[in-house]
């Protein structure tokens, strides 16, 4: 993955120094703000690392401009929900972005250092780094106060829910995530049977096979803070009783796993009461109502904006 990373940007490096015209030119205007090529490649740049994209390859240009087009859609967002941000008055303050910093160093088991370390290897500085959490933790708050109070869920579709669903929903505060991500070389979908037959404990399997981090604490990478999950891994990990492992998926081009577990528990856990799974099947219930309104509000947010796409 570091060569690949790499030799991307020394192409992308290329492109610049022979096409600098072209690199620095505009890839479009929203509402006056810029935004020029360099600043798309280079928001780009994972998503094609993780496809393997030569730029300079013609075969790939199809793919290399689905790739582009969807990374100039989220910085145009970006910059539309910045200025709605002004509009509202909302702020992000320089504690927010630390507290945010010491939640993703805790998920990951690392120190500072350790961090700090991190983000050289990937070439990111801290500077872009905050900007980057600014921007989400901006749109979260958008979210929370243009989108958020405006979604209802009525004590009905609760109940009618916990009817449905009443044998599946359990206590979910001190619920552990445990994370194992499956080299290339192994054969994953042998080490899966495996750890479902109960051959090999989930632990034991992400302590020898997994590349991501604390595979020494048997891949456990803490508490779940479902407050601060994305839309995928909430659908992921909300569907999965404490104890269960998930089937392999992708992530980042790696085959992995995940395990719920409760640290400690000696059986499985008891169903909760309607009054015990208020909240939390509230919260299940609000998450698609919620992305609902909020593609709504982005979508007016659009049709009110003056956007010039030069691609």
């Amino acid at each position: 993955m570091k060569h690949a990373f790499l030799a991307l940007l020394m192409t992308l490096c290329m492109i610049a120094g022979a096409q600098a015209a072209q690199v620095n030119k505009v890839a479009a205007v929203v509402n006056g703000k810029v935004i020029t090529m360099y600043d798309l490649q280079k928001t780009a740049l994972p998503d094609l690392i993780r496809a393997r994209i030569n730029p300079n390859d013609p075969k790939q240009s199809k793919e290399m401009d689905l790739i582009l087009r969807k990374a100039l859609d989220s910085m145009i967002m970006d910059i539309l929900l910045e200025q709605e941000g002004v509009r509202l008055k909302a702020t992000v303050s320089e504690s927010d972005v630390d507290e945010e910093l010491a939640t993703i160093m805790k998920t990951n088991g690392l120190t500072k250092a350790q961090f700090e370390q991190r983000l050289a290897a990937q070439k990111i500085s801290l500077k872009e780094l905050r900007d980057n959490l600014r921007k989400k933790i901006m749109r979260q708050k958008i979210m929370g106060q243009e989108v958020g109070r405006k979604v209802v869920v009525t004590n009905k579709e609760i109940e009618d829910y916990y009817k449905a669903h009443k044998n599946d929903i359990f206590r979910r505060d001190g619920l552990h995530m445990a994370l194992l991500v499956y080299p290339r070389n192994v054969n994953a979908s042998s080490i899966a049977a495996q750890i479902a037959s109960g051959a090999l404990p989930f632990p034991d399997a992400a302590r020898k096979y997994s590349v991501a981090p604390n595979k020494e604490k048997g891949g456990d990478m803490g508490p779940v803070e479902w407050d601060r999950l994305n839309p995928e891994w909430n659908e992921r990990l909300s569907k999965m009783k404490p104890g269960e492992v998930t089937d392999i998926f992708t992530i980042n081009g790696f085959k992995a796993q995940v395990y719920l577990f409760r640290p400690g528990a000696t059986g499985p856990d008891a169903p909760l009461t309607l009054d015990e799974a208020r909240p939390i099947i509230d919260g299940i219930l609000r998450r698609p109502k919620a992305m609902e309104r909020f593609e709504d509000y982005t979508r007016q947010l659009r049709s009110r904006a003056v956007i010039d796409i030069r691609l």
